[in-house]
């Protein structure tokens, strides 16, 4: 299974392409920064990250997205571009037909280190001894995107059958 990963941030969208299957070792594809400067108009931005997200689409050819659920933070301005940038991510993979799942930063984490308190260190050390990498993916955002593509490939299978067993069984209680 292929997965692009994004955490999403205006300035800094990180974007990680991984393949693999659930209870192996993943290979990274790519990993990418999408860059824009904090002084430009804000549909500039949006639109500069829609753009680049659709063509790394295109370009990996994912069979689903795995995108960071957007979590307070204290600084309002800051958690109003992160979200801005997650309804583009989610869109980016709707618009081109997949699956999209969120996942919060804790369960990354947890999928990824075994902590769901884990530091940014530890997620980047973790990809990259779970990916068998050279060296560590940098900066940061690449590092989380990836770890959000590994916890889509190693959890999100079973949270797609758990929802489709709900789902299930919510039919057959309704007839």
């Amino acid at each position: 299974m292929r997965v692009l990963g994004i955490d999403p941030g205006l300035t800094r969208c990180g974007v990680g392409v991984v393949d693999g299957m659930p209870g192996r070792p993943g290979k990274l594809v790519a990993y990418y920064v999408v860059r824009s400067e904090p002084d430009e108009d804000i549909s500039q931005r949006l639109l500069h990250l829609d753009r680049s997200l659709a063509e790394l689409v295109a370009l990996h050819k994912p069979e689903s997205v795995a995108v960071e659920r957007v979590f307070s933070q204290h600084n309002a301005r800051t958690v109003m571009g992160t979200a801005q940038a997650s309804a583009v991510a989610i869109l980016a993979g709707s618009r081109a037909g997949l699956p999209v799942q969120t996942y919060t930063p804790s369960e990354v984490k947890a999928a990824v280190t075994g902590s769901g308190t884990a530091g940014k260190a530890q997620v980047t050390a973790m990809v990259t001894r779970l990916l068998s990498l050279d060296a560590p993916p940098k900066p940061a955002d690449a590092a989380d995107a990836i770890a959000i593509a590994i916890c889509h490939i190693w959890r999100g299978g079973t949270r797609a059958k758990i929802q489709a067993a709900a789902i299930a069984a919510a039919r057959r209680s309704s007839r």
